[in-house]
């Protein structure tokens, strides 16, 4: 077996557990699913994907430490992403019922959600969040070879986004089954609620984290 094959199952056995942990991405991923159906829970799958790319890009060129190291760009980080979460969480709590059929809030002048909007919630969620910092760079510090080439490194950062993207897909398909969607449809109100809260307290909890 080869060292860049090792590492890549090495960072995948440590990542699959990352995956499929409870955090603010599967909240999204959850409630994207039951209030705006499934094209849009998959785009923002996409989204999420695509934001974990933007984490690996920047730690592979050393920004991650930066940012690790300064309390101040962390800071400003954190407070985007608590001022998100939480933005997302109020929106929650307001929204109404949802019509199952259509996948839609019944709330005045509600539309559907458009694509760039779907993948923006999956993006900044993920985006905003400083966590990934410290998840890639201690990771990729004790798995991954100084040796190994940067461009080896996005390849495997590649094989994460894929399967990050393939796990909120199938999460996605899941939850907008008829018998899922019938069943939250049913209390599809005091599922807001709940996932308002949960969003608010992923805010909560990100204000807490501290730099180092």
């Amino acid at each position: 077996m080869s060292r860049y094959a090792f590492e890549l199952m090495s960072l995948m056995a440590i990542f699959s557990f990352a995956i499929v942990s409870p955090g603010a991405d599967l909240a999204m991923v959850i409630r994207q699913s039951i209030t705006h159906g499934r094209k849009a829970a998959v785009i923002t799958s996409f989204g999420i994907g695509t934001s974990l790319m933007f984490h690996v890009t920047y730690t592979i060129l050393g920004l991650g430490l930066v940012i690790s190291q300064s309390i101040l760009l962390f800071n400003i980080i954190k407070w985007c992403g608590v001022a998100y979460l939480i933005y997302i969480g109020i929106a929650s709590l307001r929204a109404g019922s949802v019509d199952v059929e259509a996948g839609n809030e019944m709330t005045a002048g509600s539309r559907d959600q458009s694509p760039l909007k779907s993948f923006g919630l999956g993006f900044m969620a993920n985006a905003l969040n400083p966590k990934p910092v410290f998840f890639f760079l201690s990771v990729f510090s004790a798995v991954v070879s100084h040796e190994t080439p940067g461009l080896v490194k996005f390849g495997y950062g590649m094989v994460m986004a894929s399967a990050l993207i393939a796990w909120f897909v199938g999460v996605s398909y899941f939850m907008t089954t008829p018998a899922m969607r019938a069943a939250f449809g049913r209390m599809s109100k005091w599922i807001n609620r709940a996932s308002g809260v949960v969003f608010i307290g992923f805010g909560l909890k990100l204000a807490t984290e501290k730099a180092g």
